[in-house]
């Protein structure tokens, strides 16, 4: 039986890949100590690798598929296959930005005054090359952790290139944030060669939709509705659909059955809305996949 090998990234995204491959359908385990976890698909191998590393593998064909940051794919300067983006995070669903910060009290104002300084980061090269770009020579030391630590008070660089989501870290560290460099988001990657074979190719892109199909679900429902056809029209001319709704005849016939997708985060507004407009047995109900 042929099989496909996917890497699947460990550490803060474990947990939240996990689900979103449930959610997919496909049941994912590990032991705490697994590197090579089951899924309940007989022609799907796993492994759990760091993200920094995926695209590395990937692109020596050690792995057919799997799923890292943009900012390892950059930084390790991967040939890879860009298949799906799947803008899933530690705590948003919006892009991680990598930004360049200093201590609140620095006098460095804009990129261009890091000339001559120091900066540490966990992305030296694309950083190297970004600064490059901006004219400005800096020295670029690697970061094996606690990156925020070294600047400010323990005065090791003059500032740093950090990962972040909302900026908590960065303003709980006294951090101030002069240039974003980069934004980032998680991609389904796969080797070029997996990509050419046709059994691979197709298993690659049955799962990538039902990945995407299960990513967009993520934050909506859908909601069902009866309304007398003379309140059609006010009812649909309130709906934020993501689509045309549904809408299907019932036995009374002075009756429709109204079907749609909205944000999860705009029901409880537009409930009342559209029960003031004639909508009644109004059902919300949550989605697993959204596939367009």
């Amino acid at each position: 039986m042929p099989k496909l090998r996917i890497g699947l990234p460990s550490g803060s995204l474990q947990e939240l890949t996990f689900n979103l491959f449930a959610r997919a359908g496909y049941k994912v385990r590990a032991t705490s100590r697994s590197y090579t976890p089951s899924i309940d698909d007989p022609e799907i191998e796993c492994l759990l690798l760091r993200a920094q590393e995926m695209a590395h593998y990937v692109e020596r064909g050690i792995l057919d598929v799997g799923l890292t940051g943009k900012d390892w794919i950059l930084e390790n300067g991967a040939s890879v296959v860009e298949i799906a983006d799947l803008s899933y995070s530690k705590t948003t669903s919006q892009p991680a930005r990598w930004v360049v910060a200093v201590p609140e009290d620095s006098d460095v104002r804009t990129v261009a005054d890091l000339n001559g300084k120091r900066i540490a980061t966990e992305l030296v090269d694309v950083t190297r090359s970004w600064l490059k770009d901006q004219g400005v020579e800096a020295e670029v030391e690697y970061s094996y952790g606690a990156t925020e630590a070294k600047v400010g008070a323990a005065g090791l660089v003059d500032a740093i290139v950090e990962i972040t989501e909302t900026g908590s870290s960065i303003r709980a560290n006294r951090l101030r944030v002069i240039d974003t460099m980069l934004e980032t988001t998680t991609r389904f990657i796969a080797n070029s060669q997996a990509w050419s074979d046709p059994w691979k190719k197709q298993k690659i892109q049955r799962i990538a939709t039902l990945l995407v199909g299960a990513f967009q679900a993520e934050d909506k429902v859908g909601l069902k509705m009866n309304v007398k056809r003379g309140d059609l029209d006010a009812v649909v001319n309130r709906l934020p659909a993501l689509k045309n709704p549904t809408i299907s005849n019932l036995l009374d016939e002075s009756y429709v059955a109204i079907e749609v997708i909205v944000d999860e985060s705009t029901v409880r507004d537009i409930i009342p809305v559209l029960m003031d407009a004639g909508a009644t047995g109004i059902i919300e109900y949550p989605l697993n996949k959204v596939i367009y």
